[in-house]
Parts: structure tokens; C-alpha cells; sequence
């Protein structure tokens, strides 16, 4: 059984798919099943967005996300699963970029492994953003993939991407 999917969806194929998540952390011996689901807001730093490009190497990302995924296994132990899909291309507003979810036979620690997860993906993975505004003029984001590895704690305070 298969207990982590990480997974980089070029917009192309389609919208992430949040009830797939959901379905791949359920498992009868769970109780608690988490996710987020980001997506693109219409506004930024004062600026009307029109839509984002995502974009990354897709081999270094997907690894990338499976490092997270088995050193999260280690610490919270082989009863939880855990989702990963980012979205590759152009999003409009409203669009979803990044899906995380995770089970736990308990709801505590299915609320806090999926917030490490999305903290950990958003703050080391390889992911580039560009955002389009209404004026047309498009900006490339320095995003947080950059910052420490403790800025990715759970307590870290999130910023935006």
C-alpha cells in the first residue's frame, strides 16, 4: 500500500482534484483526514492579479516532495498518508495551484501534518511563480524556496507565495 503521492499536474490535463486526495488519505483505521487546498486570489501586495504561471523541474520537485513526505513518516510513524499535487502552467483567479492532504488514526495529528506539509512544500520546493496583473505587466515572485529550513516549521509564520 502505497502511502505517499506526490504528484506535479500540468494544467493542460486538467484541474487538481481535491476529492482525489481526500480519497488516497482515507483509510478505515483513520479518524482524522486534513487538507488544503491553495489556490490563485485575485489581489496581491495591493496589485489586481489576473492570473499565476507555476513552473519546475518536475524531476527535483517530485523528489523534492517525497523527502518531505518520508522525513514527515519518520516523526509521525507509518499510520499516516500523506497528498501532494502542485499544478504546472498558466492559473486564472480562482484556479487551485497546490493540494496537501493527510490521514492520522487522530485528528490532532492529522491537522498538524498537513500544515508542516504545506509549509515545508511552499518554503523548499523548487517551484517558480509569476504573477500576471491587470495592467499586464507580470511579475516573477521570490517566493520562499529560498528561506531556511526552520522558517518551514509549523510555527514559522506563513507568508504569501
Amino acid at each position: 500500500m502505497e502511502r505517499f503521492h506526490c504528484a506535479v499536474s500540468d494544467i493542460a490535463n486538467g484541474p487538481l482534484d481535491p476529492a482525489a486526495a481526500i480519497a488516497f488519505v482515507s483509510d478505515p483505521g483513520f479518524g482524522g483526514m486534513t487538507m488544503f487546498a491553495g489556490r490563485v486570489r485575485d489581489l496581491n501586495h495591493g496589485r489586481v492579479v489576473t492570473g499565476v504561471s507555476y513552473d519546475m523541474f518536475e524531476p527535483l520537485a517530485l523528489n523534492g516532495f517525497r523527502a518531505i513526505c518520508e522525513d514527515m513518516d519518520a516523526r509521525f510513524g507509518p499510520k499516516v498518508k500523506l497528498y501532494v499535487a502542485h499544478a504546472r502552467g498558466r492559473l486564472g483567479v480562482g484556479d487551485l495551484a497546490v493540494v496537501i492532504a493527510a490521514g492520522t488514526p487522530h485528528r490532532d495529528e492529522a491537522f498538524r501534518a498537513c500544515r508542516e506539509l504545506i509549509e515545508r512544500v511552499k518554503h523548499t520546493s523548487p517551484i517558480w511563480k509569476q504573477e500576471h496583473y491587470l495592467d499586464g505587466d507580470s511579475v516573477w515572485s521570490e517566493g520562499c524556496s529560498l528561506c531556511g529550513v526552520d522558517d518551514a516549521s509549523p510555527a514559522a509564520e506563513p507568508g504569501p507565495r
